[in-house]
Formats: structure tokens, C-alpha cells, sequence
């Protein structure tokens, strides 16, 4: 099967995919998608825009995994950060609407878009919600549940145990942050799976 898995980061969501797909990972961050590609030699690793990717070349696989930004609608950043923190309040980034739109009406195979749970009521439904994620998505995914750190006090030793990564050797300017962005690999793999 041919996955796209946009917004990659470094594969929460991939690392128990297996290796029997040809998987195409957009991230837009050159240095976090260096990491992707050390942890996953076999994927294209793709280093650019995801949102104008989808666009381009949506029609060119069977199963479409999305994970756009969150943190303009995160419930976290508005309510701590920007009631009792003096975090500046930005506008929700729609590109996360767009694309389950887009994907709704012009991808003829399975598709997912993961995010987080938002501090005002989702504009679009979501089908599921799982872990501490929200899912739309064109297929069932049945409820399932999975045991996670306590992301706020959780720091790097206890994130990296937690998703099976190491990453010592690299120089990322927030490991921390990159760690909290991913998806459970449980999780993905119980999305995937779903898929199929």
C-alpha cells in the first residue's frame, strides 16, 4: 500500500507500521525530518509543505495520514496559556479543516487527520477520539485505550522511553516538544490496522 504521512515529524505515528508499505513522509522541518529518515531508511522523506503536498499529490496513494500543527487549537495553550500565562491568543489554523474537507470530497482511499482536543467545539465533528487526539477520518476505527506519561511533567528520558526513541545524538532545538508532538505509535499502528 502506498501511505502518505504528512506532517510527519519523526513518526509517532509510523513507528509500528511495519515495512511491508511504501510510505511518503512530508515534514517541514529539515532537521526533524533528518530524524525521521535515520529512523525510517526505507520511506521517502520528503522536506517541504504538507498542506500544499496533500494538494499535489493526493492522487498518488491509497491511504492519507494527516497531522496538521495543533497548537493554534490546543485547549492547553488557550486556557493555562493564554488565560494565566500572558500567551498571545492567534487564530485557529484552518488548514486543519481544509484538509479533512479536501480529503472528504476528492480522495477516493482511506484517509485520517489526527489533532488535538480544541479549546472550542470542532467545526467538523471528529469520528473518534483516541488517547488524547481527536480523528476524522472515512473509515470505522473501533475505541481502544492506551497507556501514556503524563505529558506535562513528562521530560525527555521518560518521553523518549514512552515512544521507543533515542534521540541523544541529534541536535534538535526542542526534543522535548518534538517527543510531545508525536502520535503513540500504539495508536497509529491501531489506526492503520483499522484501515485495513
Amino acid at each position: 500500500m502506498k501511505i502518505l504521512n504528512l506532517y510527519s515529524g519523526i513518526g509517532g505515528n509510523r513507528k509500528l507500521w511495519g515495512n511491508e508499505h511504501e510510505v511518503t513522509a512530508v515534514e517541514f522541518d529539515e532537521n526533524i525530518a533528518a530524524v525521521y529518515k535515520d529512523l525510517f531508511p526505507n520511506d521517502n522523506v520528503v522536506v517541504g509543505d504538507a498542506h500544499q503536498y496533500l494538494l499535489d499529490h493526493f492522487k498518488e496513494f491509497d491511504f492519507i495520514w494527516a497531522s496538521p500543527p495543533c497548537q493554534t487549537h490546543s485547549s492547553f495553550r488557550q486556557n493555562i496559556g493564554v488565560r494565566f500565562r500572558g500567551v498571545q491568543p492567534v487564530y485557529p489554523d484552518m488548514k486543519l479543516y481544509q484538509e479533512i474537507i479536501f480529503l472528504q470530497y476528492n480522495f477516493e482511499g482511506k484517509w485520517v487527520v489526527e489533532n488535538v482536543n480544541p479549546y472550542y467545539t470542532p467545526l467538523i465533528k471528529p469520528n473518534i477520539e483516541l488517547d488524547r487526539h481527536k480523528f476524522w477520518c472515512n473509515f470505522d476505527i473501533e475505541k481502544a485505550e492506551f497507556v501514556r506519561p503524563k505529558l506535562r511533567a513528562a521530560q525527555i528520558p521518560q518521553l523518549q522511553e514512552a515512544y521507543g526513541y533515542d534521540l541523544s545524538e541529534y541536535k534538535l532545538p526542542n526534543k522535548r516538544q518534538v517527543l510531545r508532538n508525536c502520535v503513540l505509535p500504539e495508536v497509529g499502528k491501531h489506526i492503520l490496522e483499522s484501515s485495513l
